[in-house]
């Protein structure tokens, strides 16, 4: 048992102090001996040796027989016991004294034991007793009144009670300081993990929109497609159909990807010229704009630079929701897709001669109108930016720009 844990009766304002209770283990009977040889040197073995020789052995047991080192009884039955313990020691120290004023010295380590165990008030009481004690015990060994035996001993103990009682506050209010620290931490971490969840939650519903609602909305039109002309151009019905379970076979790829965390598709562009993403991009277009009558047109500018699959999986995707916004709203009949590589980044853009909108009046109603959001944000996410031009009647232009090497 821990003599300085508080649960053991150690509640006072030294009872945390670390290897206080070693010390005073060797002061304490470090000063016993000495009292009991300069009494002993003194005096000899005649006369109250017998009584004093007894008092230092009955001080020595009760000292050893202190209750913090009971594992029973608990709590305020053990808090109660040490109280006793002090009051016993100091007592039988103080009939000594008297006895033998030599043991006067004795009274520094009982101070720092009852500063230990006891309650400040109490301890500060038991102290001032103790200090009338020692100065009576001298004034009685002297046979006169001396000033400097009364205010020495109480300037020193008032002294060091106040000293000892400053750094205890210090040492509760750091304390209650790291305790505060303590619960901003928690808070401040609680936050963090809730912010990450919402941002994921945002993130999980841009690549939903733009990857299985965009092959959902394709396999949809194309059906419709199909079924208009089941009588009347079943070839043409048929090559619906074939689009149609192509893209489901994507939204299927898709849908894997999503529980696989969202993991990047491979694009590889460091090889074979680089020319894998602007295949992707391709292919991206071509099936975007299967259910219509739009004409594509892409283009690929600069020296194609490595792109890392994060970066090329934004950029497909992106592309995928700009032209399905084009597909359903933009009524255009032509729309030219672009990539540029330059050395630094990879800008995507996608220009339509439709019919064209105010951006500052977009607003998203329900599940929809969240496309263009979600593409600022897939480019926030890896570090780059998008711009939107458009107009009433003037067509749209849309300009995705992302750093190459930015991770998200």
């Amino acid at each position: 048992m821990d003599p300085t844990d508080p649960d053991a009766g150690g509640r006072g304002i030294l009872a945390r102090v670390p290897h206080l209770q070693v010390w005073l283990h060797v002061a304490f009977v470090a000063a016993i001996v000495a009292s009991v040889g300069r009494y002993l040197g003194a005096h000899g073995l005649g006369d109250r040796a017998g009584v004093v020789l007894g008092g230092a052995a009955a001080m020595l047991a009760v000292y050893g027989a202190d209750p913090r080192r009971w594992r029973h009884p608990p709590g305020a039955a053990r808090s109660a016991a040490v109280t006793v313990w002090c009051a016993t020691l100091v007592a039988v120290w103080a009939a000594l004294a008297m006895v033998a004023p030599s043991f006067s010295w004795v009274a520094a380590p009982l101070a720092f034991v009852a500063l230990q165990v006891l309650p400040f008030g109490a301890a500060a009481a038991l102290v001032a007793a103790m200090t009338l004690t020692v100065a009576a015990a001298w004034t009685s060994m002297q046979h006169r009144f001396d000033p400097t035996v009364i205010v020495g001993p109480c300037s020193v103990a008032a002294l060091a009670v106040i000293a000892y009682r400053a750094l205890e506050r210090e040492a509760a209010t750091r304390r209650r300081l790291l305790d505060d620290l303590s619960d901003a931490q928690r808070d401040l971490a609680a936050a963090q993990h809730a912010a990450g969840a919402l941002a994921e939650r945002a993130r999980l519903s841009r690549e939903i929109h733009d990857s299985v609602a965009q092959s959902l909305s394709s396999i949809n039109l194309l059906l419709q497609a199909a079924e208009r002309d089941w009588q009347a151009h079943p070839p043409a019905a048929r090559e619906h159909v074939r689009h149609a379970a192509v893209a489901a076979r994507e939204g299927l790829v898709d849908v894997r990807r999503v529980v696989r965390d969202l993991a990047a598709p491979a694009v590889d562009d460091t090889g074979e010229g680089g020319t894998a993403l602007a295949d992707a991009l391709g292919r991206t277009c071509r099936q975007a704009t299967a259910t219509s009558a739009l004409r594509v047109d892409v283009h690929v500018h600069g020296q194609p630079v490595a792109v890392p699959d994060a970066v090329a999986s934004a950029l497909l995707r992106s592309a995928r929701g700009a032209l399905a916004n084009v597909v359903e709203h933009a009524e255009a009949s032509r729309v030219a897709v672009s990539l540029t590589y330059q050395p630094d980044e990879v800008i995507l853009d996608v220009r339509d001669d439709g019919r064209g909108f105010d951006p500052d009046g977009v607003r998203p109603d329900g599940d929809r109108g969240r496309g263009l959001a979600g593409i600022a944000a897939r480019a926030r996410d890896h570090g780059g930016s998008l711009v939107v031009e458009s107009a009433p009647g003037a067509g749209t232009a849309l300009a995705l720009s992302i750093p190459v090497g930015a991770a998200p």
